[in-house]
């Protein structure tokens, strides 16, 4: 969307809703008066953190039930299906084919359905019992294809459920809690593939990797039938709120800007089109494909660890402590970004040092040189959580054009995934120095990209700050996230 057009939505926006008017000086009265409200509001934030907490467990059997093939190949995964030249990297790319299909319809169809309670964790059952059915090559190929179906609603669809309950600078945060399920899974994935592959190869008649798939999938079931009774819908019809707290959180909103839309609710179609004709969605999707080339790495990270050379056990416990850095990383990284109110210098400097990683791993076969780089290469996925949180700042009306924005972005970056599956054959290993160097040069691609995104809203903040003074507005508008 242009900014003209833009201008559709949000003058009265900035005028009316945009900060408060006199009246709204005393709009607290309802909860009390400021301190009460400020009381009632942490006690409301801590409850909804307590039952949003949920994602995490979920995004981790996400990316577990996702990634486990790559444990898997360690342990006859790839011999016992018989896989040739780029068939194994065909089963990892195939998921994203339907995982890219299926986000924005799914992101519209929870705009509109309003159960978020309801339709991930049904999403999530269905993922777990496609998950547990993986056998042979064609088996592998369909269950992995129809598994990014399902899972198309879950990550997309969490980031607008975010957007939904959280303030613009409360935002960073509950996206870095969540994604640190994602990292989080790459460190306890691998130890609990470790444990499995050790524990269970040739019980019941089935090959230790089988069961890999059968218990996680099935634990993946287990926690989604208790998110139905714990996750929230909306903040208009989460039935466990008290009318106070409702009114509470819809004021929340309405005061930030984000969840408000000046003009009333647009429809599915129009926000599907508002999001679809705005350059902005497009440059944003491909600087993020970009990124997400550059973390491919994560698909082939036991690859990778077992080219300093030790036993599949010590490879799949090498992967853990990377991840688990990154994590705690990760966190205090974004809660300052939402602190400070930037997003673009963090997600730079992350990306530098994920460079700094590829180029190390590419120069030397040392071992302890070699897992260092493991560390910096992960510690990029920081970047990409900022990045994400920028992304839910960035396009925030109406909310039918947010739902279908993220869902757009998010699954047009997963392209990224697709050609990533493809970037770390077996004959370019161990020293995998091609691979490497498309990570640093696509994350060299991203910095650009991502540095003419800022200066363009740079140049709307500046435009709205214009527009304000002239109209001789006593306080300042709405303004991007640079």
């Amino acid at each position: 969307m242009s900014f003209s057009e833009k201008e559709k939505f949000e003058p009265r926006h900035l005028e009316s809703q945009g900060h408060i008017d006199e009246e709204d000086n005393d709009s607290d009265a309802e909860f009390g008066g400021p301190e009460a409200r400020k009381e009632l509001e942490r006690k409301f934030i801590m409850k909804l953190d307590i039952r949003m907490s949920i994602l995490v467990v979920i995004y981790i059997l996400n990316y577990i039930d996702r990634n486990n093939a790559g444990a898997a190949r360690l342990r006859g995964f790839q011999t016992d299906l018989n896989l040739q030249g780029q068939e194994f990297a065909t089963i990892l790319s195939i998921l994203y084919v339907g995982y890219v299909i299926m986000q924005v319809p799914s992101n519209m169809f929870l705009n509109w359905i309003g159960k978020p309670s309801i339709y991930l964790p049904v999403c999530m059952i269905v993922w777990g019992v496609i998950s547990i059915l993986t056998g042979h090559f064609v088996g592998a190929l369909l269950t992995r294809f129809f598994l990014g179906f399902v899972e198309a609603a879950f990550f997309p669809g969490s980031l607008f459920l975010i957007s939904k309950w959280y303030k613009r600078k409360e935002v960073g945060l509950r996206t870095a809690l969540l994604y640190c399920g994602n990292i989080i899974s790459n460190a306890f994935g691998a130890l609990v593939a470790s444990g499995i592959l050790d524990g269970m190869q040739g019980k019941l008649g089935d090959a230790a990797w089988r069961w890999l798939f059968y218990i996680e999938g099935s634990l993946t079931v287990f926690v989604a039938i208790c998110a139905i009774f714990i996750l929230p819908d909306f903040p208009r019809n989460t039935s466990w709120l008290t009318p106070q707290e409702r009114r509470l959180a819809i004021k929340r909103m309405e005061e930030d800007l984000v969840n408000s839309d000046p003009e009333g609710e647009a429809s599915q179609a129009n926000g599907l089109k508002l999001a679809l004709t705005d350059w902005k969605v497009w440059w944003f999707a491909f600087a993020l494909c970009l990124q997400i080339v550059a973390v491919s790495f994560n698909m082939f990270f036991p690859t990778l660890s077992a080219t300093m050379g030790f036993n599949p056990t010590v490879t799949l416990l090498l992967c853990a402590p990377p991840f688990l850095a990154t994590a705690i990383f990760a966190f205090f990284f974004s809660r300052h970004s939402d602190r400070v109110g930037r997003r673009f210098e963090y997600i730079v400097g992350s990306e530098i040092v994920g460079i700094i990683g590829f180029i190390i791993a590419m120069s030397t076969m040392n071992t302890a040189a070699r897992y260092v780089s493991l560390f910096l290469m992960a510690q990029s996925y920081a970047g990409l959580i900022v990045f994400y949180a920028w992304m839910s700042n960035s396009f925030p009306w109406p909310s039918s054009k947010r739902a279908v924005s993220i869902a757009f972005i998010n699954a047009f970056s997963q392209l990224g995934n697709i050609a990533g599956s493809y970037i770390w054959p077996s004959n370019w290993g161990p020293s995998y120095r091609y691979s490497y160097g498309i990570c640093i040069a696509t994350s060299g691609l991203s910095i650009i990209m991502c540095w003419i995104f800022r200066e363009h809203l740079s140049s709307l903040n500046k435009k709205m700050a214009s527009e304000e003074q002239a109209r001789g507005a006593t306080r300042k508008g709405f303004r991007y996230l640079l």
